[in-house]
């Protein structure tokens, strides 16, 4: 068994033990997240509070337990919207290349691909103010433009296949060819790239969340967990080693899924 698949296999196993610990959650946390008891803060890690608490006596671990909820749940969503927009607009502007829609969604994806994404992140965050919709918002709108090149690249190089020919002969509606024909043969592909994303969504959220235009208190939080942690960095550096450890854990994960897809797609070690 080569090392890639094995990568696969470990991150396959961290990707349902992350979702698990997610769903189960309010099950598994052995206090409420947003309870202040200020008689236990900063307190070591024991039996009763397995990492800790912070510096307002909640539970470090149900923190970091709901705060999964939260992050991954907005990186989620975030990856879907993006999708969503980059998909309509890629597969418009590959059916359409060479027109006059195809060159102004071309020139509209370069536009936005010309800034770096999370500076353009944080001034569509500024804009909107501070909150969770609105840096799901603020990052899917800077980060279509890459997936709808994607698709347009793959709708061209498929458009005129044999077989799409010959759906048009036999005078299939334009929709059901995209539906039926096009996006079935792309969205492999696709899904790979959108699995490596993830890992890509979550730092961009605990970024934004960090300096403050993300979750807001007393929300849990990855990102703003270690933003309330910095000024305790000397005196208790568990409450900000264990959120930095949840998100690098995390990432990782999910990247060593996206790059087992990748392999698994090209075929070269299965």
């Amino acid at each position: 068994m080569k090392v890639e698949k094995i990568l696969f296999i470990i991150g396959m196993i961290m990707c349902a033990v992350l979702l698990l610990a997610t769903v189960s959650a309010p099950v598994i946390a052995p206090h409420d997240p947003y309870k202040l008891d200020m008689k236990n803060k900063l307190a070591l890690p024991d039996r009763e509070f397995p990492l800790g608490t912070d510096h307002l006596g909640r539970c470090l671990y149900s923190r970091l337990l709901y705060g999964a909820k939260t992050s991954l749940g907005i990186a989620f969503l975030v990856i879907i919207v993006t999708f969503a927009i980059g998909l309509v607009i890629g597969v418009l502007s590959g059916l359409f290349a060479d027109t006059f829609i195809d060159k102004t969604l071309t020139a509209l994806c370069e536009i936005v691909l010309a800034f770096p994404g999370i500076l353009l992140a944080l001034v569509m965050a500024s804009v909107l103010g501070a909150g969770i919709l609105n840096i799901m918002f603020a990052i899917a709108l800077v980060s279509w433009a890459r997936y709808a090149r994607l698709v347009r690249t793959l709708t061209i190089g498929i458009k005129n296949a044999d077989y799409i020919r010959a759906a048009k002969v036999l005078g299939t509606r334009p929709v059901l060819i995209v539906t039926r024909h096009i996006l079935p043969n792309i969205m492999t592909t696709i899904i790979t790239v959108l699995v490596s994303d993830i890992g890509s969504a979550i730092l961009r959220v605990a970024g934004l969340s960090f300096i403050g235009l993300g979750a807001q208190p007393p929300e849990a939080e990855w990102g703003m967990m270690i933003n309330e942690a910095r000024l305790y960095m000397t005196s208790s550096p568990h409450l900000i080693l264990f959120p930095v450890m949840a998100v690098s854990i995390t990432v990782l994960t999910f990247n060593l899924l996206g790059d087992g897809l990748q392999s698994r797609l090209t075929r070269e070690y299965w």
